[in-house]
């Protein structure tokens, strides 16, 4: 049970108290999208991101945006959340937001309500992973490729069973394959593979969620090209290196995928950068 406050459509209650009834339409149907962001000091991180994304996700999933949603008041609601759990050095932090109550699959209005809740994160978040990441790919369910696709959605099903997978395989993480056989994500978070001292992630168009941190990688001036192409499986196993992305832990590089083993030297060094250019 979660202990401390949350903040639902603004005011702060205990953790614990209920707060759905069986008519909740995220509950029903999925019907809304989250954001997962890391608080540093105060600060969130990626904030202009973070927030692009979710105006974009209100947007595509036709919300009615009241015009007080803006970054500042989300910014303000999460450090003040944080603070009232006396969380102020590191926090994971997540923002659903979902349809008002109402309506079968068509809804009643298109309104959104929203929760945020935190986390205390240990400070390992901020450091490499010493051990490399042991992944595989998860045969079971594959990702559509369409403008929903890229969302963090509600509904979560198909990152739930990979996750299942990768635990009952002992697994680290779980790759995510698209109707087409190629990578789409893993699943928390988007794939860079690195080939010949150039480093690919998959394009959107292939089925992934649009990662905060994939999106600064690829905004970032960095000491190496960073490119979006179809990434295969075949791509993987041929790899230098793979690493995987996401706004909490940054980025956390593959020792083993099947039968190949990679080092770390790319993902080291922009580490080292980006560490130094988000603290």
């Amino acid at each position: 049970m979660q202990v401390g406050f949350l903040c639902y459509n603004g005011k702060y209650i205990p953790a614990a108290d209920p707060i759905f009834t069986a008519d909740n339409r995220s509950f029903r149907y999925g019907d809304g999208f989250f954001e997962t962001l890391r608080v540093y000091q105060g600060n969130v991180m990626l904030a202009d991101l973070h927030f692009e994304r979710l105006l974009a996700s209100l947007h595509l999933l036709h919300f009615d945006i009241p015009p007080h949603f803006t970054k500042a008041f989300f910014v303000k609601q999460i450090i003040d959340l944080c603070n009232k759990n006396n969380i102020t050095h590191l926090a994971r932090v997540r923002l659903a937001i979902f349809r008002s109550d109402g309506g079968l699959y068509d809804p009643v209005n298109n309104l959104p309500n929203y929760i945020i809740q935190c986390w205390e994160l240990s400070k390992t978040v901020l450091e490499l992973n010493e051990n490399g990441l042991v992944i595989d790919i998860f045969p079971d369910v594959k990702k559509s490729c369409d403008k929903l696709s890229s969302i963090k959605s509600n509904n979560c099903l198909p990152y739930v069973m990979a996750a299942m997978y990768a635990k009952q395989h002992r697994l680290n993480e779980a790759i995510l394959l698209n109707q087409y056989g190629r990578v789409a994500d893993s699943t928390i978070a988007n794939v860079f593979v690195v080939h010949h001292k150039v480093i690919y992630t998959p394009p959107l168009s292939d089925g992934g969620v649009c990662g905060v941190m994939r999106k600064h990688l690829l905004k970032t001036e960095l000491p190496f090209k960073v490119e979006e192409k179809p990434i295969t499986i075949e791509d993987l196993e041929n790899a230098d290196e793979i690493f995987l992305t996401n706004a909490i832990y940054g980025i956390r590089w593959v020792g083993l995928f099947r039968d190949s083993s990679y080092g770390n030297a790319t993902a080291a060094i922009l580490h080292e950068v980006l560490h130094e250019g988000m603290l």
